[in-house]
């Protein structure tokens, strides 16, 4: 981590925290002037019943991301059923907003509906009808939001952290060509979005990052329109920095490809201190700086920006205080590193 950073965040937490000021820049003025955009992962219930959260969305950010409302069985409950309400809302409130839409995700081992695992499990949908289902959601669910969407996450964590393909139903039940038969779906429903793959613990060079860069120097050497590789930025201090996150981010910038920060959040074992606070903005700006310095790098998205609704604690048992803001809209030493850094461009 570069020492201005570390020096930076230690004099943060001397201060007082406060709400982010309307007085201020906010964060997507300042990611405007450098050349990113700066996202949320949004959730459609806080965004329909809490006006501070509301507000805040559309102040801070430039981007907005479907935390859940764009999965498979958020938008398909019953097959042939599509419900889009609460997706379109988002769209709107972004369109209202002069937000950028991220798409997540259109192919994922999770949140899928019960219906398609059920058949899938019990023979009734064969893997060349599963094939056919999966053809008939991406397309559909692309062309639904084509124009609107920047970016789609179109597969989601297929690889294992030891580099090997995820056994999952796409790959028992399909194989390995599912992968670029996604690509190719989402390309011929949209042809402007950029196309990414999408994980965790790759943030640096190492065995799944690896198996990525390989499939995807592959797949574009084939032909396959896979334009972007998406860093999730899930992170917790006690895990220490990931090393060689700027030379990651180079290599796939070498084989012509973006690549974001799709779902940035730095944890902590509770409670927060001075301490933990300052260690986690350094964190934040550490990932914003690669992607700032890195041609290619254009959007940097948080997991959600306000710990009053972080996934976290619910599924890191003691952990938590991931976010940029804490449960009252108070401004951490992250949200101030976060834009120091928007604000050098660096």
């Amino acid at each position: 981590m570069p020492a201005a950073v570390l020096v930076s965040a230690a004099l943060l937490v001397t201060g007082v925290a406060q709400t982010a000021s309307a007085h201020e820049a906010p964060l997507r003025t300042l990611a405007g002037r450098a050349d990113v955009r700066i996202g949320t992962a949004v959730d459609m219930t806080a965004l329909a019943e809490d006006s501070t959260y509301r507000r805040t969305t559309a102040r801070e950010f430039n981007s907005v991301t479907a935390e859940n409302v764009m999965k498979w069985e958020s938008v398909e409950p019953r097959r042939g059923a599509y419900d889009w309400s609460k997706a379109d809302a988002l769209v709107r409130f972004a369109r209202a907003h002069g937000q950028a839409v991220r798409g997540h995700t259109l192919l994922w081992h999770n949140q899928l509906p019960s219906w398609l695992t059920t058949g899938v499990a019990d023979g009734s949908i064969s893997a060349a009808e599963l094939r056919g289902i999966l053809h008939d959601h991406i397309t559909t669910e692309v062309k639904h939001f084509k124009g609107e969407i920047y970016q789609w996450d179109v597969v989601n964590e297929v690889f294992d952290d030891d580099g090997t393909l995820r056994n999952s139903i796409w790959l028992q039940q399909l194989g390995p060509s599912y992968i670029a038969d996604a690509f190719r779906w989402a390309h011929a429903a949209d042809p402007k979005a950029k196309l990414f793959l999408n994980d965790y613990n790759v943030e640096g060079i190492n065995a799944k990052s690896t198996a990525y860069y390989e499939l995807a120097s592959r797949l574009r050497a084939e032909g396959v329109p896979v334009q972007g590789f998406g860093i999730q930025g899930h992170l917790g201090i006690q895990y220490g920095f990931p090393g060689d996150v700027s030379d990651n981010l180079a290599r796939f910038a070498e084989l012509g490809m973006q690549t974001a920060f799709t779902e940035v959040d730095v944890r902590m074992i509770l409670p927060a201190d001075a301490e933990k606070l300052a260690t986690q903005a350094t964190y934040f700006r550490g990932l914003l700086d690669a992607c700032l310095a890195t041609r290619g790098c254009k959007s940097f998205t948080v997991w959600g920006y306000t710990d009053k609704y972080s996934w976290v604690p619910g599924v890191f048992t003691g952990q938590g205080a991931a976010t940029l803001m804490d449960e009252g809209f108070v401004t951490k030493p992250a949200y101030a590193a976060v834009r120091e850094g928007l604000a050098s461009g660096r």
